[in-house]
């Protein structure tokens, strides 16, 4: 893709999030990003409608080929999404997170590997009654890709309901860490399932590496890269210097991650940490801070508005057939039931030595969104039979996640939290 063309696409994604951003907040009253998900969606079926009724205007193919260009796999994986988790980062209390420390430990490591296995477990009993059967590897990537909360969604819901701090801290900081963790379970699936049968399997030894590399050398890299900048603004007081230092510290513990193979969404959640807690209390004048958070809380909105719209729109890039069609029905209620199975015996365990507020675990549950990471991976698979219908079937539970979960969320707190 040439530059201008670039530019030309940016500038049509752009504007329509302004447009459909004004449309929600001026009439539907939405939930900012639910709203665009919303507007993009039934933009998406009028585009359809209009192409089965006049077929010459070859409408959907247009649609597609703009959507192919965006590529959101490397767009998300590789671009936004360490901006995004970076600013997410900023903003969540260290306090707070390291008093809930083993709940979202355990839910953002072993309540990921729990959720994988009957996700994919599930979904291949489903396909298999559904007459559309794939390999049981397949069926655990998918587990792996749909398992971890979205941090994106989750947090930006946060913004909206008031829930009790230690709460908070525990849906806030999982999802934070726990979309890392799944990145690297669907990295070693992908690899097995890939390697299959052929000479490219791995064996135990090179998945606890691939595993040790990409989690504990992300964490690395975060952290030394969050201190060398911490260390650089503590020496200074200006406060737009200040600023360019944290956005250079997200490209690079990207660029230096991904040189490495270590997980760029680690080490950005690390850094951030990092920044928003010790260098604002320590590094960084009053002014500096104000700044600073200003800054990314408007590059979390516009990366939020972007992503959200494209997800909407990603509906065009899908091929239906009945059954996968079901199985995506059918998956939804088994994610929701693999999700309280993670959560719930984690939280029954350490509820032995401490107490935890009430309704957790059904807040937990409901709450734990998933977006865009899923689709992003689920794009990204290579191409052939299980990526046509693990796409579906992701894309109608992220659907289903966003919209129907993320608007009564609100609810679900008012009910059942004390």
């Amino acid at each position: 893709m040439s530059i201008v063309d670039a530019v030309h696409l940016a500038a049509a994604i752009l504007t329509l999030s302004a447009v459909f951003g004004y449309i929600n907040h001026r009439w539907l009253k939405f939930p900012h990003t639910i709203g665009l998900v919303i507007i993009a969606l039934f933009a998406s079926m009028g585009t359809i409608a209009v192409d089965i009724a006049f077929p010459a205007l070859n409408l959907r193919d247009t649609a597609q080929a703009i959507l192919g260009r965006i590529d959101l796999p490397d767009t998300l994986m590789k671009g936004m999404l360490s901006l995004l988790l970076f600013a997410g980062a900023l903003h969540v209390d260290l306090d707070a997170l390291a008093s809930r420390r083993w709940a979202i430990g355990i839910m953002a490591t072993i309540g990921v590997l729990i959720s994988t296995a009957i996700v994919g477990t599930g979904t291949w009993l489903i396909l298999d009654l559904l007459g559309a059967p794939l390999p049981l590897i397949w069926c655990l990537v998918f587990g792996a890709l749909i398992s971890p909360t979205d941090p994106v969604a989750v947090l930006g819901i946060l913004k909206t309901i008031e829930v009790p701090e230690t709460l908070e801290a525990k849906i806030a900081g999982e999802s934070l860490f726990n979309d890392g963790v799944g990145v690297v379970v669907f990295t070693i699936l992908l690899a097995i399932a890939a390697g299959a049968g052929g000479e490219e399997a791995i064996g135990a030894a090179e998945i606890a590496e691939l595993f040790l590399i990409e989690t504990v050398g992300g964490a690395a890299i975060g952290l030394g890269g969050g201190y060398i900048a911490y260390r650089a603004m503590r020496t200074i007081d200006e406060h737009n210097l200040e600023v360019l230092i944290t956005l250079a510290l997200v490209f690079l513990v990207t660029a230096v991650s991904d040189a490495v193979h270590a997980s760029a969404p680690i080490a950005a959640v690390v850094s951030g940490l990092l920044i928003g807690n010790h260098g604002t209390r320590f590094a960084m004048s009053d002014r500096t801070a104000v700044h600073i958070q200003t800054f990314w809380s408007l590059i979390d909105e516009i990366l939020n508005s972007v992503l959200f719209l494209i997800i909407g729109f990603e509906v065009l890039a899908l091929a239906f057939e009945i059954p996968i069609v079901l199985a995506a029905v059918l998956a939804i209620p088994l994610v929701l039931a693999a999700r309280l199975v993670s959560v719930a015996a984690p939280i029954g365990l350490l509820r032995l030595r401490k107490t935890y507020t009430e309704g957790a675990v059904r807040v937990l549950t409901w709450g734990g969104l998933r977006g865009g990471i899923s689709v992003a991976l689920a794009l990204s698979l290579p191409p052939g039979p299980p990526r046509e219908e693990i796409l579906v079937i992701t894309y109608g539970v992220v659907l289903f996640s966003i919209i129907v979960q993320g608007l009564s969320i609100g609810r679900v707190v008012k009910r059942f939290v004390r």
